[in-house]
């Protein structure tokens, strides 16, 4: 079973809770997002394997260390989550970013799929996918089962924020996906919405509403 890190770091639910408030305006939603998604993986690439290489300082020579194995790619479902990359990339400046775009229709609650376009040495890196909102999990589920038909292996998911229904159905379709969360709320309302969440994510980040 994939494992669930949520974080309890101070300054993580600090800009959660002011992204949550009605009257945080799109300016601040963004950079705020930004943010918190820099934090985020900071604390789920805790795990990456180092590796020892001898270096040249100003001084002498030395054994310092540098990321081990597999180099790193950031895909964001479209389009809330490309409102995360920007602070990722701020920690992982050498990460090349993919995008899969998926909508959920408004009557059946499916995602479908309308873009795909993944960095082409994906299958060798270890990939980040990210979302601010793990609602149902149907898009998330189906982003990843799209990267793995793409012969990719080592995935992680990280979302902001996220239901209990949408961690279950992940799990469910993807025990080897390890996950990383923000803050699990309450539940789902009628229209699939998290509560109490933080509304449309995308709508918030570009404005749009």
């Amino acid at each position: 079973m994939s494992k669930v890190f949520i974080m309890d770091h101070p300054m993580i639910q600090h800009k959660i809770g002011i992204i949550r408030r009605t009257e945080t305006g799109s300016k601040d939603f963004r950079q705020l997002i930004s943010e918190i998604a820099m934090l985020m993986t900071y604390e789920a690439t805790r795990d990456l394997e180092l590796r020892d290489v001898e270096i040249d300082t100003p001084i002498c020579r030395t054994v310092a260390k540098e990321l081990k194995g597999k180099k790193l790619a950031i895909v964001p479902i479209l389009r809330a989550g490309l409102g995360m990359v920007d602070g990722m990339l701020s920690l992982i400046p050498a990460a090349k970013v993919g995008h899969i775009g998926l909508y959920r229709d408004p009557v059946t609650i499916l995602p479908v799929e309308y873009y795909c376009k993944l960095p082409e040495d994906c299958d060798q890196r270890e990939v980040f996918v990210v979302d601010p909102m793990l609602a149902t999990g149907g898009s998330s589920a189906a982003a990843i089962q799209m990267l793995k038909d793409k012969g990719v292996k080592s995935i992680r998911f990280i979302c902001i924020i996220a239901a209990p229904e949408g961690v279950k159905k992940m799990q469910e379709e993807h025990p080897d996906i390890d996950i990383y969360i923000g803050s699990l709320d309450e539940r789902l309302n009628d229209h699939s919405y998290i509560v109490p969440g933080l509304g449309d994510a995308g709508d918030r980040i570009f404005g749009t509403k």
